[in-house]
């Protein structure tokens, strides 16, 4: 699933007439770039949540024949955050367990989506039994300037919201990059259509050790304001 329904207000006055995700960099928007390292490596059905324009959106990518993709709309007449929107596309997703998630709004051109596969794997091993089940796996980045405090913590592949007693490993927080992949039954509490964000849901799980992650060393550019997608095209 790509998230694509944000209205994005700091990169206004483009976003007044184009949703985020369609903002380009090198000539090339950042949902064509996630679409095609998807298509890339294996995967073929896409949900696209979106709101604000977001009929933009389908306009531009239709229903992914171009691209080798089978892409659905999860159409939100407000934007619902992001766990609500990923509980409302949940039957359109129809996972059998886990499924991978993307902010809309950020730039990973080389995302490891060939691990993936490898990752759910070992997920569905660590989920026995199924009193454990993993409920998430965050990608995180070493903190940008604009957000210098970090979001989690990781110990090993353990993540958590607040530093756990006794951890001599333990690193500094890192920043969320907004890639993660999730066990379905994390939304099943939900209801459909109503606003809900997801940090909530992932510090619960967090406290009973049911997130891992890992901390990407690949480039990671959350297109957040007009400056920051001028320092990228140049």
């Amino acid at each position: 699933m790509i998230l694509a329904a944000g209205r994005g207000e700091r990169m206004r006055p483009l976003t007044d007439s184009l949703p985020k995700p369609l903002l380009e960099v090198k000539g090339k928007s950042l949902l064509q770039y996630h679409l095609e390292g998807l298509k890339g490596y294996g995967f073929e059905r896409v949900v696209i949540n979106h709101a604000w324009l977001g009929q933009l959106i389908e306009n531009a990518f239709g229903n992914g024949s171009q691209l080798g993709l089978q892409i659905n709309y999860s159409s939100e007449t407000i934007a619902l955050e992001t766990a609500g929107g990923i509980a409302k596309a949940i039957p359109l997703l129809q996972p059998s367990d886990y499924f991978l998630v993307l902010n809309g709004d950020t730039f990973i051109p080389e995302f490891p989506f060939e691990k993936i596969q490898t990752i759910v794997h070992q997920l569905r091993m660590y989920s026995l039994p199924l009193t454990r089940r993993i409920q998430a796996y965050l990608f995180l980045v070493p903190n940008p300037s604009y957000h210098p405090d970090g979001d989690f913590y990781v110990n090993d592949s353990d993540v958590f919201s607040e530093a756990p007693p006794l951890s001599d490993s333990l690193e500094s927080k890192y920043t969320f990059s907004g890639a993660g992949i999730y066990h379905k039954d994390l939304f099943q509490e939900i209801p459909l259509g109503t606003k809900y964000a997801l940090a909530p849901l992932l510090k619960k799980a967090m406290m009973h050790r049911l997130v891992k992650g890992e901390v990407l060393t690949c480039s990671w550019h959350d297109v957040g304001t007009p400056d920051r997608l001028l320092a990228l095209n140049k």
